[in-house]
């Protein structure tokens, strides 16, 4: 085999499994999806910690604290305390990632605290198995979003709604400043990477606490929120890009502790100097194991939830978000990427094609990590490694197979009577090379050349085989581009059809595309011809859809065609030979119209006349059949049907 031609071979596998690993990538299966995430994660691991603000604390409920306060929960007294030490030092904002939602004799004391504070923001948790409704309900609706842009759009995507909700007692409420939703959703391998920042309730949209908490930080009223239904939500000058769920990649500022983490019990104690505290957001939640608030993250397997509050509200505030491609982007990469690779590839021998395909792999990691860490977008890297590697393998498997498929070169030679298609079938399904075959519907396509005898007489063998060549060639590169199963040449003529051996739903769709563009292919060899000073060939073109029998003809073991054989087949052919008498390029059955017609009206076909002529009985049936001309109009042109009068029938005595 030549250089030239296994090389194109070694790009053609490495297309089609490009052409695969894209349709794997829109199915999105659960084992590549997965993967895509833990390489997501590495991605955190890699880049490591960020600085965090310095304008976020956490107010830790950890072990010291415990072993300091008692077991938890604490009396409510003790939170009151601690509200009223916070306020004292002049914490500008107070998120508690605690719930109360049982009364106790404490909840005055501890109501007092958050009224006199003034700055108390306080989490509900909303239900989505049954419904329940708490009786403080009535009290969430203030924290509900004012503005819901191009709402319409949630007719498609509906965004997370919950069927209850439980919330703090209601004297607790009453004081609050605002209520958020501490909901959180683990990925299906437990890991959490995705903060919903809506909820939808009751008709309402509600915001996390995590956005309530940045929204009240930056003293944003709440008419310059507003939710931009499946995109994101604008907050006064910031906007938030989200998922079409209102969920954001949750962009970890890195493990545990990398906020600054203040124990409750040296707050209590008075410990703490006061700048520490003063204009700060303290977030108030569970550090300690034995309170089971921790999360598997990316950056670790038991951080604390409140300390996945404090990098979404980090990365609010200062505008640094993480978003995901479009999948069309995604797609696109991978596509340039396994093209490229492929055509790089067959240029090199085993050694210097596995260092070429490390390289490759290299750039694919480290442009994602880039795009990642400097850019805030996730790319989708799965994909694109696993076609790399697949088309190494394929192409290292495929050089090892040269040798023994040049061996079997006598089988390609008499491959090329037929289509590789066919070749192909036949080889993944040995049934079908028996005698005999089966019934299908199909679309058979005739082709002649007019007046070929006249022209064969006029001159010498050698002449009107280079042409004859010439013309075959440039047809067959036609049928092969629309898919046909070339049956055969008939000296001149040639027999086509679609649907067989590989199914095709729209094989008449198929046969009338391949003939529109045979027509005009011919009308390009006209000009060169008449440019040469030779004469110019002329042909016709008939069609006809129906249920056919299709399979290997002849004598097994010595001679057998594919082919197709029947009625409708014979159609076919009298078509061909009536383009003569209405002077077409293009004459088609009525039962083909029938399966184009649609297309045909809807212009997804392109621009086309198909004029309705009249009904014919052709020589040999008895049945009349509707005829219809085809032709090309120009690309300004309406596609457009005219149906035949009904009326008088004409019998066909000729062929």
């Amino acid at each position: 085999m030549d250089i030239a031609r296994k090389r194109r071979t070694g790009i053609l596998i490495g297309t089609l499994i490009t052409i695969l690993i894209a349709g794997v990538m829109l199915m999105k299966l659960s084992p590549f999806e997965m993967m895509e995430d833990k390489l997501r994660d590495y991605r955190f691991k890699i880049r490591g910690a960020v600085n965090p603000p310095d304008k976020i604390v956490i107010a830790a409920i950890d072990e010291k604290s415990i072993e300091r306060l008692g077991r938890w929960p604490w009396d409510r007294d003790k939170i009151a305390h601690l509200v009223e030490r916070l306020t004292k030092a002049g914490a500008e904002l107070v998120t508690f990632d605690v719930i109360y939602s049982e009364k106790e004799k404490n909840d005055p004391v501890l109501a007092g605290a958050i009224k006199d504070a003034s700055n108390v923001l306080l989490p509900v948790v909303f239900q989505f198995e049954r419904e329940s409704e708490s009786p403080a309900t009535e009290l969430l609706i203030d924290s509900a979003f004012f503005s819901v842009k191009n709402h319409e759009k949630f007719n498609k995507y509906t965004p997370i709604t919950a069927k209850g909700v439980l919330m703090p007692v209601p004297e607790l409420i009453k004081e609050a400043m605002g209520l958020g939703f501490i909901n959180m959703f683990p990925d299906a391998d437990g890991t959490l990477r995705w903060e919903p920042l809506v909820i939808g309730y009751k008709g309402q949209l509600y915001p996390s606490i995590t956005l309530k908490t940045a929204i009240t930080y930056l003293g944003i009223p709440p008419e310059k929120v507003v939710v931009d239904a499946t995109k994101g939500i604008q907050v006064g000058k910031i906007y938030i890009p989200t998922d079409r769920w209102g969920r954001i990649f949750t962009n970890y500022y890195g493990p545990e502790q990398t906020f600054k983490h203040i124990s409750i019990s040296d707050i209590l104690d008075d410990k703490i100097r006061p700048e520490l505290l003063k204009g700060k957001i303290v977030l108030i939640g569970a550090t300690a194991v034995g309170i089971y608030d921790l999360r598997v993250t990316p950056f670790s397997a038991a951080m604390p939830g409140v300390e996945k509050h404090a990098s979404v509200i980090a990365s609010i505030l200062e505008n640094r978000f993480l978003k995901t491609v479009s999948f069309s982007t995604d797609l696109i990469a991978l596509l340039l990427s396994g093209t490229l690779f492929s055509i790089i590839i067959v240029r090199f021998k085993a050694v210097g094609a596995s260092w070429f395909t490390f390289l490759f792999f290299s750039v694919i990691f480290l442009s994602a990590y880039y795009l990642f860490a400097h850019k805030g977008l996730l790319v989708n890297i799965t994909y694109p490694s696993i076609n790399i590697l697949l088309i190494f393998i394929s192409n290292t498997a495929y050089n090892y197979m040269v040798e023994e498929r040049y061996a079997k070169r006598v089988r390609a030679m008499f491959s090329s009577y037929s289509t590789e298609r066919v070749v192909n079938e036949l080889i993944k399904n040995p049934d079908m090379a028996k005698i005999g075959g089966e019934r299908r519907e199909v679309t058979v396509l005739f082709s002649d050349i007019r007046g070929f005898t006249t022209f064969s007489e006029k001159y010498s063998p050698e002449e009107v085989v280079a042409i004859l060549n010439e013309y075959l060639g440039a047809m067959t590169e036609v049928i092969f581009k629309w898919e046909g199963t070339l049956d055969k040449f008939i000296g001149d003529a040639i027999v086509v059809f679609w649907g067989a051996p590989l199914r095709q739903e729209n094989h008449a769709e198929l046969a009338v595309r391949c003939a529109i563009n045979m027509v005009n292919r011919l009308g390009e060899l006209q000009a060169k011809w008449k440019a040469e000073g030779r004469e110019t060939l002329d042909m016709g073109i008939g069609i006809n859809t129906g249920e056919v029998i299709v399979g290997n003809i002849g004598a097994e073991g010595k001679k057998m065609d594919y082919t197709v054989i029947g009625d409708n087949v014979n159609l076919g052919a009298r078509l061909e030979a009536l383009t003569r008498r209405y002077d077409a390029y293009i004459l088609i059955s009525e039962f083909t119209m029938s399966k184009i017609k649609t297309v045909v009206e809807t212009g997804k076909l392109g621009h086309l006349s198909a004029r309705g002529l009249e009904k014919v009985v052709v020589k040999g049936k008895k049945r009349p059949v509707g005829i219809y001309e085809v032709k090309s109009l120009s690309p300004e042109s309406i596609s457009v049907i005219t149906e035949y009068a009904e009326g008088e029938v004409v019998v066909m005595k000729e062929k």
